[in-house]
């Protein structure tokens, strides 16, 4: 599905990435742990389109978005929940999600008519109001605060905001940057169930998160990067079972055989 090659990418004259490639396959998990500083939210976002890089090729579905402007990406099915959620604090959960949706509702004219102009529109609002209720039956307390203020939530449920306005977009391909950051553990436990679950219902998911043991314990493979470049890859088994993962990112006394 998402295949990254030899990618070189940063800031101005800076390449913070360099030579990185990956791959994320149709309904797999995979994530991308290492120290803060490694480049990890430059990788996402030089998927995304957020930042141009310098050299290498960036495929999704089989073809090369390189150059694609990020909107264009996203409706193409490649979407981020940013880090820090980012969500926006003076509009209603309702609003925040409808914003997510807005690739999918543009109407152009093309000839229609009036008639199937009206017609497009209220087949637009009904697979709204659809992926809506999906949202709302994946993050129950969203429904709840429907007519809320984004920037009155708590942190576990601006979590669940960010990643519900991502999948009003139709992702077939999600990336999290960090979604546990600043959460208690009981949130975290929650958004990584969440993370199972849209892996259940079809979606590939592309995941950056500090929490390595977390990460790795939903992820199918993982790779590890360092200041810019993969020194490590493998299954989920392996990297749990790797010593100098273990010292470096689950601790001292980790033991994947108590997991």
């Amino acid at each position: 599905m998402l295949v990254v090659r030899n990618l070189i990418s940063g800031y101005g004259s800076i390449a913070v990435l360099k030579a990185v490639s990956l791959h994320v396959g149709r309904g797999e998990i995979v994530t991308i742990i290492g120290p803060n500083g490694a480049g990890k939210s430059t990788l996402l976002m030089s998927v995304t389109g957020l930042v141009a890089p310098f050299e290498g090729a960036v495929e999704f579905e089989g073809r090369d978005i390189t150059g694609v402007p990020a909107e264009k990406r996203v409706g193409l099915g490649c979407v981020l929940v940013p880090e820090g959620r980012r969500v926006f604090a003076t509009l209603s959960v309702r609003e925040n999600l409808e914003m997510g949706a807005y690739p999918h509702r543009k109407l152009r004219g093309n000839g229609l008519g009036p008639a199937g102009y009206f017609s497009a529109l209220s087949r637009r609002r009904h697979e709204t109001q659809r992926d809506l209720e999906r949202v709302f039956a994946l993050f129950p307390k969203l429904k709840k605060r429907e007519r809320q203020l984004g920037g009155t939530l708590s942190g576990g449920e601006q979590q669940m905001l960010a990643i519900g306005r991502a999948l009003m977009s139709r992702p077939a391909l999600l990336m999290m940057d960090e979604p546990s950051m600043g959460l208690a553990p009981v949130v975290t436990a929650g958004i990584f169930k969440t993370v199972l679950t849209l892996r259940e219902q079809g979606l590939s998911i592309l995941l950056v998160e500090q929490n390595a043991r977390r990460a790795l314990t939903v992820a199918d493979r993982g790779y590890v990067i360092e200041t810019g470049q993969m020194v490590l890859e493998g299954t989920r088994e392996e990297l749990l079972n790797n010593n100098d993962v273990q010292r470096a990112y689950l601790g001292k006394d980790y033991s994947a055989i108590n997991e």
